[in-house]
């Protein structure tokens, strides 16, 4: 799903940067998130700040995807030395079966009608023990957001609990979890031979 203008404007915003920055990376890396010489995908890449410091970690290879040909069009230009693709999630089937050391989701699942779908998408490319690291809000929290903001979230079943349930029935084992004011912080590997 595409955001709306006022969640577009907030996304880009140097607030949200920061919190990327000095929260939302420093919580992963006390997480696991280690990608060195590693094969990433990030889902819902917006605008790229997310692939400038997730390389910051030298992967072996990164590649950002977004649905939004906005979005894409200003990673490539501010951050031209990364790989950008504009496509949805529900579909990987660009990327072989088991090709990706970690996949990388900063808040966008929830935005996803078919975030099952996705889920299922991301255990299949990911390597025997590769890593999920995703950070979601609680469905409360979305209403409130939309509620206040007007940001127009999908209507669907999201919530952190379905959310972990198809991740377990998909073979990702949550590793660590950490709650925050504003989302939910996982970190979850894939099963051997899932």
């Amino acid at each position: 799903m595409k955001l709306s203008t006022p969640e577009f404007r907030a996304m880009q915003s140097l607030p949200r940067k920061l919190g990327q920055r000095f929260f939302e990376m420093p919580v992963f890396r006390q997480m696991g998130l280690d990608l060195k010489n590693k094969d990433v995908l990030e889902i819902g890449c917006g605008s790229g700040y997310g692939a400038y410091l997730l390389n910051q970690l030298n992967p072996k290879s990164y590649t950002g995807l977004d649905v939004m040909e906005e979005q894409i069009a200003l990673a490539k230009k501010q951050y031209p030395q990364f790989q950008f693709i504009v496509q949805g999630a529900e579909d990987l089937s660009q990327f072989a079966d088991a090709s990706r050391d970690a996949v990388i989701i900063f808040g966008v699942l929830h935005h996803i009608p078919d975030w099952r779908k996705t889920i299922d998408e991301i255990t299949r490319v990911l390597k025997p023990h590769g890593n999920l690291f995703l950070e979601e809000p609680r469905g409360v929290d979305i209403k409130i957001f939309d509620a206040f903001f007007r940001w127009g979230h999908p209507d669907t079943d999201f919530g952190l609990q379905a959310m972990e349930s198809h991740l377990s029935t998909r073979g990702l084992v949550i590793q660590s979890k950490q709650w925050t004011p504003l989302l939910t912080m996982y970190h979850a590997s894939k099963i051997t031979g899932n």
